[in-house]
């Protein structure tokens, strides 16, 4: 079992930026990848980014390639998104989620309770 929780979330201006923790406990958590997904009021959960076991490789949506960067510290459990130049539409909750590589929510073993992403105009 792998308990996972976000936070970092806030209320930021258009053009500013955040960054997202996602801290784990029980074991392995080096064994999963990790995704960070969003989801905005009335709109489907959508991939956001992805990082391997290793955070060799990655994946961004690219929605916001080249503005998110994902990153993991295995020594420390953790998980981030550094998230610039953030927009009024990256307003969502943004969750966390440990698993196989992939871009697909439902196949995400465990998930974290989701942290409040807003930006203003």
């Amino acid at each position: 079992q792998v308990q996972l929780v976000e936070s970092g979330g806030g209320l930021v201006q258009a053009g500013g930026s955040l960054r997202l923790s996602c801290a784990a406990s029980g074991h392995s958590f080096s064994s999963y990848a990790v995704g960070w997904f969003r989801q905005a009021p009335g709109k489907e959960r959508e991939i956001v980014a992805v990082i391997t076991r290793t955070g060799s490789s990655t994946y961004y949506a690219d929605s916001v390639k080249g503005r998110f960067t994902i990153s993991r510290d295995n020594a420390k459990n953790t998980v981030y998104l550094q998230m610039n130049s953030l927009k009024p539409e990256d307003t969502a909750v943004y969750y966390c989620a440990a698993g196989g590589w992939s871009t697909v929510a439902a196949t995400y073993d465990y998930w974290g309770q989701g942290t409040q992403v807003t930006v203003s105009s």
